[in-house]
């Protein structure tokens, strides 16, 4: 019995020298993209508990290794923000066809109360997937109706969405009605028709939001109205409105409506046409969250590489975006989003503004700007490590990567494949 005990007791030991959490972290020499443009040959960056306590570069710097817990040598790596994966439905669903798994859509047509936080599902199977890429944090946003409901941004690690959560509730997520429908199919092809509810669909809104702000400049309420009550921090400017429409006559009318209200932080969302209408984002103020950049345009006559450019005519007018990849399996998708962001360094931006767009941009849009979005001392110390460039595909190979100061595990089901085959046939 006693050697039972010695062996449980060994074992426990031995298992926690394995699981040891270093806190204070320095790595060196690597190349260090900030994140807002600015690149640090052979930095030094020092992560203490959660947070970056040193980005700096280390020449002329003699380092003491006994100051650190651990001091990783990384030259001839890229270390980076952690990218942010914008409105996505990323942890709400399993397997998008089957019904019982997908969260991310409620009954009804008006929603703002609805939360994805709390059906954040930390035990997803598609997330560790998308950690190996460098996301390492993600937008969880509702979809369907008119207001579909407030997403939350979640880190991709914690045992629950209370562990994962970084800030709750940023937004509400309107889908603006659109004056012309579009719809494919294999038979006829594209077909575009005039929206024959545009007008029923605004009136309905209207109404909505000005039931809801009256509401909320009430002092006191004799009942709650729970959707109502969602929607105070839109009109307070706690949260953002994120409208989203794609064509340039639907983007211009989301703008007239959110100032009709007087909203605070509005957000374009889609925004395929916003190169069109850059003076008047840039003249409100409006940041946008871009889809896709690889994909095609939507007309015939549109130069073929319009979409893959969209993002460098919002750079070169000053208009604040970030890439998103909302649309089909776009969960999946998400690992793509450093790949996209390098389609649009091919086609106009620098590879340090690319990388703006899914780290720093995304950040400033969400209100986390404080904590995440570039490599600088006092942010949360959420990084990744590359052998190369992040934003190519042949070289994106994340080595290291840290979620406010944890280690993350970068196995998932696809790396154990790869391991497991690349065994059996030798392959080297």
């Amino acid at each position: 019995m006693k050697k039972i005990i010695y062996i449980f007791v060994l074992l426990l030991c031995l298992n926690g020298l394995a699981q040891k959490t270093y806190t204070h972290i320095a790595l060196i020499n690597a190349t260090a993209h900030v994140g807002n443009g600015k690149l640090i040959e052979n930095s030094l960056v020092v992560i203490n508990k959660n947070k970056l306590e040193v980005v700096s570069s280390i020449t002329g710097i003699r380092l003491n290794p006994s100051s650190y817990d651990t001091v990783i040598d990384i030259a001839g790596k890229h270390i980076y923000p952690g990218i942010i994966n914008t409105n996505n439905v990323l942890g709400l669903h399993d397997a998008e066809a089957v019904r019982a798994t997908r969260d991310f859509s409620e009954v009804g047509n008006i929603n703002p109360h609805v939360r994805a936080l709390i059906a954040y599902n930390t035990d997803n199977l598609i997330s560790p997937t998308v950690k190996t890429n460098g996301i390492l944090y993600t937008q969880v946003t509702p979809r369907d109706g008119l207001i579909s409901g407030s997403s939350s941004i979640m880190a991709l690690e914690g045992w629950n969405w209370e562990d994962a959560v970084l800030k709750a509730d940023d937004g509400i997520h309107l889908n603006f009605p659109k004056a012309v429908k579009r719809k494919y199919t294999e038979e006829e092809g594209l077909s575009t028709a005039v929206n024959k509810n545009y007008s029923n669909e605004i009136n309905y809104l209207n109404k909505f939001f000005e039931d809801a702000q009256a509401y909320c400049l009430t002092q006191t309420v004799s009942e709650k109205n729970i959707r109502f009550e969602a929607m105070r921090s839109v009109f307070n400017g706690a949260a953002n409105l994120y409208l989203h429409a794609e064509k340039a006559k639907d983007i211009v009318s989301a703008i007239s409506f959110a100032a009709k209200f007087n909203i605070k932080k509005p957000v374009i969302v889609g925004g395929k046409e916003s190169y069109k209408i850059t003076s008047i984002l840039k003249q409100n103020n409006i940041p946008v969250m871009l889809n896709r950049v690889n994909d095609l345009p939507d007309y015939t006559d549109d130069n073929v590489d319009i979409v893959f450019k969209t993002p460098y005519l919002l750079q070169k007018d000053s208009v604040l975006f970030c890439l998103q990849l909302e649309g089909d399996m776009e969960a999946m998708q998400s690992r793509n989003l450093p790949f996209n962001a390098g389609v649009a360094a091919a086609y106009g931006l620098t590879k340090e503004q690319a990388l703006a767009s899914i780290t720093c941009n995304a950040a400033k849009i969400l209100g986390v700007d404080k904590e995440l979005g570039t490599l600088e001392e006092g942010k949360l110390a959420s990084v990744v490590v590359s052998d190369g460039d992040i934003l190519d595909i042949k070289t994106n190979n994340i080595i290291l990567a840290y979620i406010a100061g944890k280690s993350v595990t970068l196995n998932n089901k696809q790396t154990e494949l790869y391991l497991k085959y690349k065994t059996k046939y030798g392959i080297k």
